[in-house]
């Protein structure tokens, strides 16, 4: 029997597994590539189980409280997870072993588990960078202060411990280097392109127009700060203002500020073209998008969207739909001619772009299309497959 390259224990805080997609589809490539793997995340809504394998993949599930979007709440909730996850990495340690740590953030404090195992077992680091938390933070609130600066320490902390960074982009690798104070060579990008072999338009399913005659679609997490509000007051526009209203808008996906959207648009009076689905499988989810004549990512332009690649975005391209976005840099680099660009935080040019496409077939068709090939030359998970083996294999022989 082959020798197994290495063992790996992944650390995610933020979203159960399976479900984060980014996260499964390393978890399979190093799988797929004779690594052992074992993952610990916290339990989610269809993910309650404490332990499954999954593909020959260990999976431990902790609970959190509920999110809380405070000071106090974030505390009890980082506190709960570091404690989780030091408790089931010790067990993981003892029932399968394990000779990296690689760990997606947010929050960076991950690292406080790593260091207690690389300190005494001799444990190597990987820090996958999923977000920037001080312009997290700093986009959040619409300050600095204490908490940022508490953030930068945490993230030079993880910085110094990691034996190699894996950056999402271009954006987040430079910050490793200048902010981090890495060597180029440890910092290694690895885009979060979805899997084309599973990640492909589907015949659309005319229900999810409600009887109109288009769909926009949104896919995403619904936080403070990824700008949903936007796009249901963009839809507003539509549909008041201009009273277009033959258009469908779905929202796909869950988070803090569910309910409070649907609050809003009940407000607003447009519930009857507005349906929030919460989270749905992916093969639903992939049917709804194929069924959107746009799909739009209304993410505002703060300090920590202008430097993050949206997942969204690459899922949008993958399945063909044209875009409307603002334009912020990433955005932009990441999508190219397969979107439209409003200018940023002006959610009546954010509306009126996708009217825009909704009138013109064509031009969708042509976007789509684009959008398309440049996942298959470029961003697509095949590609990204050998940079994280190429970190791994950096980190190991370190």
């Amino acid at each position: 029997m082959k020798e197994s390259p290495g063992k790996v224990l992944i650390i995610v805080e933020n979203l159960p597994l399976p479900f984060d997609r980014r996260v499964w589809m390393e978890s399979n490539t190093l799988k797929k590539n004779g690594y052992e793997v074992a993952i610990i995340c916290p339990k989610g809504k269809g993910y309650e189980d404490d332990y499954e394998e999954l593909n020959g993949i260990h999976i431990y599930r902790h609970n959190l409280p509920p999110e809380v979007s405070s000071a106090k709440g974030y505390l009890r909730e980082y506190s709960h997870a570091l404690w989780h996850e030091f408790r089931l990495a010790r067990l993981i340690r003892k029932n399968h072993g394990f000779d990296v740590i690689h760990a997606c953030n947010p929050p960076d404090l991950i690292f406080i588990v790593a260091s207690w195992f690389k300190l005494f077992h001799g444990t190597k680091f990987i820090f996958d960078q999923h977000d920037l938390n001080p312009e997290l933070y700093e986009s959040k609130f619409n300050k600095k202060g204490f908490f940022h600066s508490a953030l930068k320490v945490a993230e030079k902390l993880t910085f110094k411990l990691a034996d190699t960074v894996i950056s999402t982009n271009e954006s987040y690798k430079e910050i490793a280097e200048i902010r981090g104070k890495k060597n180029p060579d440890d910092v290694i990008v690895v885009r979060s392109g979805p899997d084309l072999r599973f990640f492909n338009k589907v015949e659309e399913n005319n229900s999810y127009r409600n009887n109109k005659k288009y769909l926009v679609g949104y896919l995403g997490v619904m936080g403070e700060f990824d700008g949903v509000d936007h796009l249901v007051k963009a839809a507003h526009y539509l549909i008041k203002e201009k009273g277009r209203t033959d258009i469908q808008f779905c929202f796909v996906g869950g988070g803090p500020m569910l309910e409070s959207l649907k609050e809003l648009s009940e407000n607003l009076e447009i519930e009857g073209n507005v349906e929030f689905t919460g989270r749905v499988s992916d093969e639903e989810l992939i049917e709804r998008l194929s069924s959107c004549d746009v799909c739009a990512n209304p993410d505002p332009l703060n300090p920590l969207n202008d430097k993050s690649t949206m997942n969204k975005i690459l899922e949008y391209m993958a399945l063909e739909r044209p875009i409307v976005q603002y334009d912020l840099l990433e955005g932009k680099r990441s999508a190219g001619e397969a979107s439209l660009y409003a200018e940023p935080n002006d959610i009546e040019d954010l509306a009126n772009k996708i009217e825009v496409l909704l009138e013109d077939e064509e031009l969708r068709e042509k976007m789509g299309a684009i959008g398309r090939k440049r996942m298959e030359e470029e961003f697509e998970w095949k590609y990204q497959e050998k940079k994280l083996l190429k970190a791994y294999r950096h980190c190991l022989n370190k």
